[in-house]
């Protein structure tokens, strides 16, 4: 094996054992012969990552904003990534760190990578959404999706601290872990901005001022990451460190300052409808105490309004549900006049992305091909 200018921190430490870059080399192998699909991913990257010839990491996207893409990321800057994540939240080497999301994906690569630049003491587990049911130690760090957070609440005392990213963390789960010990944060970024670029405490020492957690903080920028916003009120990027050039996003959002946003929804979700602007990710967050089932806001054309706001529910089709979910959204005194949906569908199975989100636009398309 070539010596690889990428180097494992001598206090890294995989499943409890210390191994330099030439015995991961032997892992990796083994993985990826003998081990499971997640092992096998493991393994998969272990060998482009000490591949000098290859300066860059390829990551696809998930695909839930739209279609998947293939980027080509440096390693240098996944290394940067991962120093400004030590400095914000504080981790230090000899971390013990549980990785518990897949590793073909951003998320779970940077895990990796954190643990093999920090000098982490990494133990790697089959990505389940109940990851903590097995776990019977301590762990200092952790990172998860607002599903398997909603599945790990009483056994959250393993892990001190907790991020939490690919996905929004509902209102009613941000009420679900207040005055626990467990530090959990919830993070902002992509595979563009290699993983988190901000994140805001869920649960802080002083609790929240409000029930439906309006209260919390905004989104804090990591070491030198700079916001803005365009002409649309979109969140624009910037960093010397993991950009080369400012990164201009669909999320609209509501600006503080260069360090901290507030995030609205995504600009190509919003509903145009009648001439007033109507976000779908606020009246699902007023719904989501209503509806136990998944469920999206949404929209069809309608030649009157432009566009007609909807509701698409994942239930099997019945009558009496309708008509009782009609009721109780038509009663819901949070959504304020243009918000409540001009019909409800039911959907029995929506279609999702790889790493478990809704894929809305799929989804959608299959729902207009039955109403034809």
């Amino acid at each position: 094996m070539k010596k690889s200018p990428y180097k494992v921190h001598p206090d890294f430490k995989l499943n409890g054992t210390h191994f330099n870059a030439k015995e991961l080399y032997s892992v990796a192998y083994s993985y990826i012969k003998e081990g499971n699909e997640f092992e096998e991913q493991v393994g998969n990257f272990l060998l482009d990552w000490f591949n000098e010839d290859y300066e860059t990491i390829k990551l696809r996207t998930s695909g839930s904003t739209g279609t998947p893409k293939v980027y080509y990321i440096e390693k240098e800057k996944m290394i940067a990534s991962a120093l400004a994540s030590d400095k914000f939240f504080k981790l230090k080497n000899k971390t013990k760190a549980l990785m518990c999301m897949p590793a073909n994906y951003i998320a779970g690569r940077m895990m990796l990578v954190r643990a093999l630049t920090l000098g982490w003491d990494l133990r790697i587990i089959q990505p389940t959404t109940h990851p903590l049911d097995s776990i019977f130690e301590e762990f200092d760090f952790c990172a998860m999706t607002p599903l398997q957070l909603s599945y790990s609440l009483e056994r959250l005392h393993f892990v001190k601290k907790i991020i939490v990213g690919g996905g929004t963390v509902s209102h009613s789960l941000v009420q679900l872990i207040q005055g626990l010990p467990t530090k959990i944060y919830e993070v902002y970024g992509m595979t563009e901005t290699i993983s988190h670029v901000a994140a805001r405490r869920l649960n802080p020492k002083s609790g929240l001022s409000s029930e439906n957690g309006e209260s919390l903080k905004p989104f804090k920028a990591m070491p030198k990451i700079n916001f803005g916003t365009d002409d649309r009120g979109c969140l624009t990027i910037s960093s010397d460190r993991i950009l080369d050039e400012t990164l201009v996003t669909n999320d609209l959002v509501e600006l503080i300052n260069p360090q901290e946003f507030y995030w609205k929804g995504r600009i190509d979700n919003v509903v145009n409808t009648g001439g007033v602007k109507v976000f779908p990710e606020t009246i699902e967050r007023k719904l989501e105490n209503l509806i136990t089932d998944a469920f999206f806001a949404s929209s069809l054309p309608d030649e009157k309004l432009g566009e007609r706001l909807i509701l698409v529910v994942q239930e099997k089709h019945s009558e009496e549900y309708l008509s009782d979910l009609r009721s109780a959204v038509q009663a819901c005194e949070t959504l304020d006049k243009f918000e409540v949906p001009k019909d409800i569908y039911l959907i029995e199975k929506f279609a999702y992305t790889p790493t478990g989100k809704i894929n809305r636009k799929l989804t959608l398309t299959e729902l207009t091909a039955k109403l034809a």
